[in-house]
């Protein structure tokens, strides 16, 4: 009887990567070292990525905070490491139209590519601004988003091209790590990065050596920031000053704080229901 897919213990773990920028940093290292060869690595968007892991067609990888919460019985996350904000974070941004007070009832375009800062968006424009807009999913391109919506919804390389070209166009920006931070006091955690719980019960070693590698790789580049942008910067339409200000914004790390942020947004989410139940993070042993 063959074994599933997350209990094969035959072969190189295989792991998820995101093809954004905001994950640069956590691989750059494995490249430089050689790691990626003990590793058999899918690149693709974060929406294919998490169910790829949900639905075990991966053994460990990035998810996105609300599909962990969703998901939180069939995974477990590994420690010091995630991709999130104390404060900006310059990659997953609301951009307006017109005044935030004014959406109530109005279109409002939704990148199809993040679930977490969707239902942050929309969290934080209820509760903090009272407004209930009418939201509409579409492809994350703001061009043809304003066309049809008075504010979008957009992440990653989409969102931080907006953060330097939107206002020069007369779109007001807003920050939703920066908005999270003013609203909670806490950093906000848009993904982690979990292991399938069969798989990390059935290999602890692999899991605690893919963490390593990740940990050391996040360290890595950090430790050279400057050369990772430079080189970033030669595919990517940032010049390597802004790719090293954003790689330093972006906070890496999962501590107490990171968790306590996981911990009220979970709460904020399942007090409205999108996600099934408040979740305490479980950890794989590493």
């Amino acid at each position: 009887m063959t074994a599933p897919p997350s209990l094969t213990p035959v072969g190189r773990p295989r792991v998820g990567h995101i093809q954004f920028l905001n994950c640069l940093p956590i691989y750059w290292g494995l490249v430089r070292s050689g790691a990626l060869l003990d590793l058999e690595l899918t690149k693709d968007t974060p929406d294919n990525l998490n169910q790829l892991l949900i639905d075990g067609g991966l053994d460990i990888g990035p998810i996105s905070l609300v599909e962990y919460l969703r998901n939180a019985e069939d995974l477990v996350l590994l420690p010091d490491i995630a991709v999130g904000s104390d404060g900006p974070v310059l990659s997953v941004n609301l951009v307006s139209q017109r005044p935030l007070a004014e959406l109530d009832g109005r279109p409002v375009a939704l990148g199809s590519t993040s679930r977490t800062s969707v239902l942050l968006a929309e969290m934080w424009l209820h509760e903090v601004h009272g407004v209930a807009p009418e939201y509409f999913t579409c492809p994350p391109d703001v061009n043809a988003m304003m066309l049809e919506a008075d504010a979008a919804v957009v992440i990653g390389d989409v969102a931080l091209r907006a953060t330097y070209e939107g206002p020069r166009r007369g779109l007001d920006v807003h920050d939703l790590g920066q908005a999270w931070r003013a609203w909670t006091g806490l950093p906000m955690v848009f993904a982690v990065w979990a292991a399938r719980r069969d798989f990390a019960e059935a290999n602890p070693g692999i899991v605690k050596d893919v963490h390593n590698a990740f940990v050391r790789s996040r360290d890595e580049a950090l430790a050279h920031v400057d050369e990772v942008a430079a080189q970033a910067a030669r595919w990517e339409i940032f010049d390597a000053v802004t790719l090293a200000h954003y790689f330093r914004t972006l906070d890496f790390s999962l501590g107490d704080r990171q968790v306590a942020g996981i911990v009220e947004f979970a709460r904020r989410a399942a007090a409205i229901g999108a996600v099934p139940t408040t979740v305490t993070p479980t950890f794989a042993t590493v």
